[in-house]
């Protein structure tokens, strides 16, 4: 389907007229990341900020009505991605000045108990250290720390990140410790997750070098393993499996963001925009996309991850994500 690039703020002009307009119960951060872009697009000047915000204030109203139900009936670990699903709250209340959605993120974000001695990794985050938590983590702690200056969000996050132990000698992270494996979305989850992280972290937090350390070590191994066409697979560092776009989009994200906030170097650029190039191509004129990765759990070995199907086509997971990017590089100029 490769076609030809398109600049980021024509490609994310496209992206919001398909994706982020529904939020289904129980909310997912594969719905609620488009929102967020949707909101972080207007903020730009594209299209009116005021009836973008109330857009999606009719949108999410009906998961608002639900109360602690909008995270489906057992919420606990496995419902991380749900908690995340309301990454958009502090746009929407800084769009607006209603104070539930600012209320909306400090009751998500209470959630997460605090860690303890011994216990650095409390409930709801997972001791097998699944790196899809670093973002979903992130996506609330970080923002409801911003908006509250509540210093306990952040040392939960911060806790968490330098508690995690599967980062290996090469940079790269496995999936978790069940799945000793370096999926493809799952490294772009770890680049997220430090990436959203080190957006709210002060710059005096003494938690910060270290974890720009272990993220910039990240980032340089996924550099090794980029492909010519500016795109990460399925399996990092398996040259057979197929090029994957949210993991190439959330990858170009965290570069893009550390270009933008100056916790990386000029050389990242070309990175970044080869990154675009690969995914702005793979972005049909209907905002039909080339191969997404299905939702996937940790897997049992890696035939399984090499195997796993791919979606083409409308795709949420993959749509909200290089919306994210394509804002991201537009802002980046």
């Amino acid at each position: 389907m490769a076609g030809e690039s398109s600049s980021p703020l024509e490609t994310a002009a496209r992206l919001a007229e398909v994706y982020g307009h529904v939020l289904d119960a129980p909310v997912v951060y594969t719905q609620g990341v488009a929102l967020s872009g949707r909101l972080r697009l207007s903020e730009r000047g594209e299209g009116s900020n005021a009836e973008v915000a109330a857009d999606i204030e009719r949108i999410v109203a009906p998961r608002l009505a639900e109360g602690d139900e909008m995270f489906g009936s057992e919420p606990g670990a496995g419902g991380m991605a749900n908690f995340a699903g309301i990454c958009w709250a502090d746009e929407l209340y800084r769009a607006t000045g209603d104070q539930k959605y600012l209320g909306l993120l400090v009751q998500t974000a209470d959630r997460f108990e605090s860690p303890s001695a011994g216990k650095p990794i409390a409930p709801p985050l997972d001791t097998d250290i699944r790196v899809e938590d670093f973002f979903f983590a992130a996506a609330v702690l970080g923002r409801a720390f911003q908006l509250t200056g509540n210093e306990r969000y952040i040392e939960i996050l911060t806790t968490f990140l330098l508690a995690a132990d599967t980062q290996q000698a090469d940079g790269l992270w496995w999936h978790c410790k069940a799945s000793p494996f370096y999926w493809g979305r799952g490294n772009a989850f770890a680049a997220l997750g430090f990436a959203e992280a080190l957006t709210y972290l002060p710059a005096d937090h003494p938690a910060k070098e270290r974890l720009l350390d272990s993220h910039v070590r990240h980032l340089e191994a996924l550099r090794e393993h980029q492909d010519e066409s500016g795109m990460w697979r399925q399996v990092i560092d398996r040259p057979d499996s197929y090029l994957e776009h949210s993991s190439t989009s959330m990858v170009g994200y965290s570069i893009a963001r550390g270009l933008r906030l100056n916790w990386l170097d000029a050389e990242w650029r070309s990175v970044a925009d080869a990154a675009w190039s690969g995914i702005s191509k793979r972005v049909g004129p209907n905002c039909e996309l080339e191969h997404v990765c299905v939702g996937t759990g940790p897997l049992p070995d890696l035939d399984s991850y090499l195997q796993r199907p791919f979606s083409d086509g409308l795709d949420d997971r993959g749509g909200s994500m290089a919306l994210w990017f394509a804002v991201e590089m537009a802002k980046l100029g």
